[in-house]
């Protein structure tokens, strides 16, 4: 009885697969889902495959403090630089709270970030409500060019720097051009203020949004950082675009969330930073706790996108 009911379970396995079924297959993980972690030498659990030719970098939020969180999640960074080989950092804003004068740059930059300095890291600063515009685009450090909003291309990249405390007639055209000229593969923008952002102490800018959405769908543009809201937040990709806030990589607001659907991943109770890789068709990314835990990782691949004519 048993071996006549094993045969007729392989028949019928056998006819799905004849008629072109399939067994129902487990379920696979979402595009933005954790990848499984890299055996690698360093002992670190690593997300990102470290393709040869890929353009690799790190981003942080808000961080211009002084303390000891800044501290700690630099000297971290530095742990990963060796493992990833970034060769830059992009900053989101709130660069340099308080004082700006040199001190302050000394303590709140320099010093915290100096083996990453030393390896020759270059650090790419957009401009918060808290930063210093006349002070900050003149430091050479922060590779403005004394500029208040500024371009820089990475191979297939080209990212697109913005200041969201004043957005005015003059650089919304400068936008539009600059992305609109742009050939690149990949356009990543960012700034200081979230334009979709799921957190109760600052929330979305929807002034913002309402002047820059219509120029990223229009023009393309792929991912889309910001900080302020101290937190990490993923949202459900808006017109194809990946919306990321990281305010998070020295100040902290806890428990600073409310429910919503456009969240896919939000972590509010330590600081964070990420590093990402750019390789072909696909974006890897890989947000680390100041504990050294992974809270979020995943891939996006380059969506099929036509840029309309002007």
């Amino acid at each position: 009885m048993i071996r006549r009911l094993l045969c007729l379970c392989l028949l019928a396995c056998a006819t799905l697969t004849e008629a072109g079924g399939r067994l129902p297959a487990q379920k696979t993980e979402s595009a933005s889902a954790a990848a499984p972690a890299q055996q690698n030498g360093s002992g670190l659990d690593l997300r990102l495959p470290l393709e040869s030719d890929s353009i690799r970098f790190a981003v942080i939020g808000d961080t211009g403090t002084g303390d000891r969180e800044q501290s700690e999640v630099a000297h971290l960074l530095e742990t990963y630089r060796k493992a990833v080989k970034y060769e830059f950092v992009i900053m989101l804003g709130d660069n340099i709270y308080g004082g700006h004068h040199a001190a302050d740059f000394r303590t709140k930059f320099e010093e915290p970030y100096k083996p990453l300095l030393d390896a020759g890291v270059k650090f790419y600063a957009s401009l918060g409500n808290h930063d210093d515009p006349n002070e900050e685009r003149l430091y050479k450090p922060f590779n403005m060019g004394g500029e208040r909003y500024y371009s820089f291309k990475k191979g297939d990249v080209e990212f697109f720097v913005l200041d969201s405390n004043y957005m005015e007639p003059a650089q919304l055209r400068w936008v539009e051009q600059a992305l609109q000229k742009s050939k690149a593969k990949w356009k990543i923008s960012y700034f200081h203020h979230p334009l979709y952002n799921d957190g109760v102490s600052h929330g979305p800018d929807l002034d913002l949004r309402s002047q820059l959405t219509p120029l990223f769908e229009k023009y393309c543009v792929n991912v889309v950082f910001s900080g302020h809201e101290h937190v990490y937040e993923r949202l459900q990709p808006e017109h194809s675009i990946q919306y990321f806030i990281l305010g998070n990589s020295a100040k902290l607001m806890t428990h600073d969330f409310h429910a919503s659907p456009q969240m896919e991943k939000g972590f509010d109770t330590d600081r964070a930073f990420m590093v990402v890789e750019v390789s072909h068709d696909k974006f890897y990314f890989q947000v680390i706790s100041r504990a050294g835990q992974t809270i979020d990782s995943g891939s996006e691949t380059l969506p099929v996108c036509s840029a309309s004519a002007p």
